[in-house]
């Protein structure tokens, strides 16, 4: 046996048993342990605030609509090209998974990639095959007129989707804690909700186009007609919020739902508000009994 008062006394010397070289280790965890209670105080802050952001968000947008498409007004400020401004509201979506995920726990859990792969599909096409489409849809346009987009709005949602991004992907690749643990529910829920986030955005990618197309040919605003647009005026915002509460379901998580409630908050009054403005400009032309958003309900 071993007795270390016996060993010699270049023993004591050594790096691992120095008083310095203790101290600098505990200097170490206690930063890192620091560092690990401010990320986490940070990011519970920031889906505090996402939640707090809703209901304000849709009562504002009840009486207001942002002056943008059909909505536009003057009087906003400077203006860009719409396929740049969405380029830059959404390019958040894109970037941050891309810094975040090497950070959190879960970087190489092919669960946490595997979940994360639908977010991400949805914003790649927001980021850069959307906007290409305006774009290719605006020059194709009758009309040469270009109604831009005020540069204060594609800041603000350039703020918007990176707080939703930031807590999105941070849930995903770090505090998402039973990847292992939850008895195999993982893809029960996982494919459950991914069967609704993809028919959800199916839906929207078809009502795009067809607004798209549209607009093109008509050289303006014409009332939308045949299969989805029968039952609601915005059936491209109909399946946003579908894809989103499937995403909910994916994640099983505060921060799915409340991106899910966040996008009701944002999406329904606007629908509202286009719905309304429809009803004016095309008066007796337009179906009464198409409903804004929410087919047979709103």
């Amino acid at each position: 046996m071993v007795c270390y008062h016996d060993a010699p006394f270049f023993f004591y010397k050594m790096p691992f048993f120095s008083s310095s070289s203790l101290q600098i280790y505990h200097q170490q965890q206690t930063k890192q342990a620091t560092m690990a209670l401010l990320d986490q105080s940070f990011f519970h802050y920031s889906l505090l605030a996402y939640y707090l952001l809703g209901l304000p968000t849709f009562i504002a947008l009840r009486f207001f609509q942002f002056p943008y498409g059909k909505h536009n007004r003057l009087g906003w400020g400077p203006t860009i090209p719409p396929p740049l401004a969405w380029f830059i509201m959404e390019s958040p979506s894109i970037l941050l998974p891309l810094i975040l995920f090497p950070l959190g726990q879960h970087f190489t859990n092919p669960k946490a990639l595997v979940l994360m792969s639908p977010y991400l599909l949805h914003y790649f096409h927001r980021t850069f095959i959307y906007p290409l489409r305006i774009y290719q849809s605006t020059s194709q346009q009758n009309t040469k007129t270009t109604i831009g987009f005020p540069l204060i709005l594609a800041f603000n949602g350039f703020l918007t989707q990176a707080l939703n991004t930031y807590i999105q992907a941070r849930w995903v690749s770090h505090y998402k804690s039973d990847y292992d643990s939850d008895g195999g529910l993982f893809w029960w829920k996982f494919f459950g909700g991914l069967v609704v986030f993809l028919w959800g955005m199916r839906i929207n990618m078809w009502a795009d186009t067809a607004l798209l197309v549209l607009k093109r040919e008509s050289g303006g605003y014409k009332v939308p007609r045949g299969g989805w647009f029968e039952l609601v005026t915005c059936p491209n915002y109909f399946g946003e919020i579908v894809e989103w509460l499937g995403w909910a379901v994916m994640t099983w998580s505060w921060a799915g739902f409340g991106f899910f409630l966040y996008t009701c908050s944002n999406l329904v009054p606007r629908a509202c508000a286009n719905h309304k403005w429809y009803l004016q400009k095309f008066g007796e032309d337009y179906p009464k009994n198409r409903k804004a958003v929410i087919p047979f309900l709103v």
